[in-house]
């Protein structure tokens, strides 16, 4: 019998009604017995600065880095800023990169979805996203590749998922929870 492992999945956006968000949501209902997907906020990290991350780092700081830590496993919801990922997803990797050392994300399964109301889905975020996840030491989760284009359409009015998509989304999940459960093992 697999172990249920616990999944830090990380937003990039902050909008409450967002696409990320809904995705984010969707997944965690389409997980796989073995994962349990909890989103960690990131809205409220104050910009990383090494000048107030010393004896008493801000306490965002602190519970961020605590739950990703504690976390077996991440995952990253995100759409595309400027051919990039949004800023809070890139402060967010900072936040719990520090202290140099002490990594939160090192050595954690981790997987990248990226959704965007654009045709190509998040191409750019999601391969930024990943060149970060080298040097933090996360192994990812390369196939399959999950890029949401046309992510606007992906729910309906009244927020249900596209029945469209649903299967893309539950492949995705599947194939994580594979990742995590064949990377928790090693």
């Amino acid at each position: 019998m697999s172990s249920v492992y616990n999944v830090a999945v990380i937003v990039g956006s902050l909008r409450k009604a967002s696409i990320n968000r809904k995705i984010a949501l969707a997944l965690a209902d389409l997980a796989p017995a073995n994962l349990k997907l909890t989103i960690v906020e990131i809205g409220d990290l104050p910009l990383y600065n090494e000048d107030i991350d010393v004896d008493t780092p801000p306490a965002a700081y602190s519970t961020f880095r605590q739950q990703v830590s504690s976390s077996d496993a991440v995952l990253f919801v995100t759409p595309e800023y400027n051919r990039s990922v949004p800023a809070p997803m890139k402060n967010a990797i900072d936040v719990g990169s520090r202290p140099y050392g002490k990594s939160a994300w090192s050595g954690k399964p981790g997987a990248v979805i990226s959704a965007s109301p654009g045709a190509i889905g998040g191409f750019g975020a999601n391969h930024h996203l990943r060149q970060s996840m080298v040097f933090l030491n996360v192994p990812l989760m390369q196939q399959p590749e999950a890029y949401l284009g046309g992510a606007g359409s992906a729910f309906d009015e009244a927020g249900k998922l596209s029945e469209s998509v649903k299967p893309f989304l539950q492949s995705f999940i599947n194939a994580y929870g594979q990742w995590v459960e064949q990377h928790k093992k090693l």
